[in-house]
């Protein structure tokens, strides 16, 4: 039981090379937790320095560093440094103006995405030079000193929305993103930053990654996973990931089955059922089996309290309209 914080848990992720978690929560702090000898989790506090709510986290593909959004208009990477024997952190700040929703790193280990509440996304350098190597220059640029503003997009000309979720491609050169105005975005590094935008008549996605090289999941408060292809010069909605269930007709109910679901269940004959696994929003997705642009199967997370496994192969071979 990783049981440290006080207030409630907002972000959690796994390095599955060194088997370290990393927790972070509303009460302004994170956590490194180690599996020792015996079986145990052992903490270890993060130096954050934040005066606001810690949103998210992100283990870097090297799990060397991590990343820490807030709503202190702050992304702190955090780094083990040796002499201390601890984690520390270093600031980005500028220009943020709002809350960090959510982050993502590029494939180099090097830089990073944000989507944040002030309706822009960013891509920042997060080269920590105790750590790495000088790094290389990308499709996003050469000059990657630490918190370097690389490129900044805003959702919309009209502002468009919180960017809900951000993804870097597979090969680092476009960045996918949501938005509250149930819109999925594309920018495209190596095509002159050009940006692709698609506007859906869906509900708000909260959350998004690469399942192919040209094609996204995402998913939200449809609560079901939409597939979106990514062309050169568009992006077109795919299909739902999960066929609509037909409603069953139970007959006519009796007098004492009402008042038994009633009692026993809580529920009445108002109450609305949807025709999909989940009942609520789907509030994240994570890879399961393979990696990003190339997944066998991912899980996805919701408000109903389920945890649910998508199978890539079992869908396409279930769905004729669902191309992977």
């Amino acid at each position: 039981l990783l049981d440290q914080h006080d207030l409630r848990v907002t972000s959690i992720d796994w390095g599955a090379k060194t088997n370290r978690i990393v927790t972070c929560s509303m009460d302004r702090n994170a956590y490194v937790w180690v599996l020792d000898e015996n079986g145990d989790w052992k903490k270890t506090l993060v130096l954050l320095r934040i005066n606001r709510a810690a949103t998210c986290v992100r283990w870097s593909p090297d799990e060397n560093k991590f990343a820490v959004g807030s709503g202190a208009k702050i992304i702190s990477i955090c780094y083990h440094e040796k002499e201390f024997d601890g984690w520390v952190s270093k600031h980005i700040k500028k220009p943020i103006q709002s809350t960090i929703t959510s982050i993502d790193w590029h494939p180099d280990n090097i830089l990073i995405a944000a989507g944040s509440t002030d309706f822009k996304v960013r891509v920042y350098s997060a080269y920590v030079k105790d750590v790495e190597a000088r790094p290389s220059p990308t499709e996003w640029g050469s000059k990657m000193p630490m918190g370097n503003l690389m490129k900044e997009f805003t959702n919309s000309s009209s502002g468009g929305g919180w960017v809900h979720a951000v993804s870097f491609s597979p090969d680092g050169t476009k960045l996918a993103w949501a938005g509250h105005d149930s819109s999925i975005s594309v920018a495209d590094a190596a095509n002159d930053m050009v940006v692709m935008k698609l506007k859906t008549n869906l509900l708000p996605m909260s959350s998004l990654t690469w399942i192919r090289p040209n094609i996204i999941a995402a998913a939200g408060h449809n609560c079901v996973p939409y597939t979106f292809i990514v062309e050169s010069d568009s992006i077109t909605l795919g299909s739902a990931m999960e066929e609509d269930k037909k409603k069953e007709s139970s007959g006519n109910t009796s007098a004492r089955s009402k008042f038994q679901n009633m009692d026993k269940l809580g529920q009445n004959e108002l109450e609305s059922k949807l025709n999909y696994t989940h009942q609520k929003q789907i509030s994240e997705i994570r890879i399961v089996e393979g990696e990003k642009g190339n997944v066998d199967t991912f899980s996805t997370c919701s408000l109903d309290g389920k945890i649910v496994v998508w199978n890539l192969k079992t869908l396409a071979g279930k769905m004729k309209d669902l191309k992977i």
